[in-house]
């Protein structure tokens, strides 16, 4: 029976979400790859378990990862039920709902009541919780009037089947209304999940952040690693068993221009006189910014979780590096 690292609490530090009372670890682990059909169900539940003896507490999925939907809440679901139930209530679980589920028009995209609250009940059949601690209306929903999600969201909580709210890839003047909406109904709206990092500045252009900071909303990061470009694998161009190698469409969809290289290669420069690797700097570098209540990694082994989690030993990057890193980037 698995127990425990005894000294998980020391190897990991916690931020308060916004102004809310709920802390979440610096680092979270996201099952967006990596959980599905095709993946070793005894990898799965290594990198799971040794996430929680390093202090991560907090593990994320939606409704349709897999890639099969709803696969990764099936597996998680098991290795949550064989090892980590005793520990429920230091174990921090979010889902989300909002991309296309299942057939027909109740299962498609969206945000109503409908949909949320039917996808909601099918995670926590799939995970066997009778509650999970975060649900997110997974994107922008323009058909269903904001009002509609946040009555929903709301009653969500209300009946027990999630203590707090969320919402991820909104812009900031949308979250903006959402903010008022769910504040009319009491919702405890306190987290917005986006990408963000070194090589995509969304958020801080479409105001996400500025208006999280101004309404006391914390800010989970994934995609920290901008498809894995913020790695040393990337060095030397996009290597051959790479998600981009050869693949035009997701090159463009991540800004893989033909800037890119050469500003990988001087942030790889960069990180290693740091004495460390590209992707642990590029993770300081979102811990950097007191906006951002974790950072969300996914991971394929064991061995990236711990590479990973290193980032966490070294020194803040200055604010002179910081300076250097928009330099190299042209702050895009």
């Amino acid at each position: 029976m698995y127990k425990a690292d005894d000294k998980r609490y020391e190897k990991m530090s916690y931020n308060f979400c916004g102004k809310s009372g709920l802390q979440l670890p610096e680092i979270s682990l996201g099952l967006w790859q990596n959980f599905g059909i095709n993946d070793d169900y005894d990898t799965m539940k290594d990198i799971i378990l040794t996430a929680f003896d390093n202090g991560i507490t907090h593990f994320d999925l939606a409704n349709n990862y897999g890639p099969e939907p709803g696969r990764a809440e099936i597996n998680f679901g098991k290795i949550f039920k064989e090892n980590l139930k005793p520990y429920r209530d230091e174990i921090i679980i979010s889902t989300k709902a909002g991309y296309e589920m299942w057939d027909g028009p109740y299962g498609g995209r969206g945000g109503s009541r409908k949909y949320l609250t039917a996808s909601l009940d099918q995670s926590l059949q799939r995970m066997g919780l009778d509650y999970v601690d975060i649900f997110y209306h997974h994107c922008l929903a323009p058909e269903t009037p904001l009002k509609e999600t946040a009555l929903c969201l709301a009653d969500i909580v209300r009946q027990g089947k999630a203590l707090y709210a969320g919402i991820s890839n909104y812009d900031g003047h949308t979250m903006h209304k959402m903010h008022h909406k769910c504040d009319d109904y009491d919702v405890p709206f306190i987290i917005n999940q986006n990408r963000y990092s070194i090589f995509d500045r969304t958020i801080e252009h479409n105001d996400l952040k500025k208006e999280a900071i101004d309404k006391g909303k914390g800010i989970i990061a994934f995609s920290p690693l901008a498809q894995g470009q913020l790695s040393d694998k990337y060095e030397n161009g996009i290597p051959e068993n790479s998600r981009l190698y050869n693949n035009e469409k997701l090159q463009a969809h991540v800004g893989y221009d033909e800037y890119r290289p050469h500003q990988i290669k001087e942030l790889c420069k960069m990180a290693h006189k740091r004495g460390q690797t590209l992707s642990q700097m590029a993770i300081q570098w979102l811990l950097a910014d007191k906006a951002i209540t974790s950072v969300l990694i996914g991971v394929h082994s064991k061995e990236q979780l711990l590479e990973n989690l290193k980032a966490l030993d070294f020194e803040p990057l200055t604010k002179a590096e910081l300076i250097q890193i928009d330099g190299i980037t042209n702050n895009i």
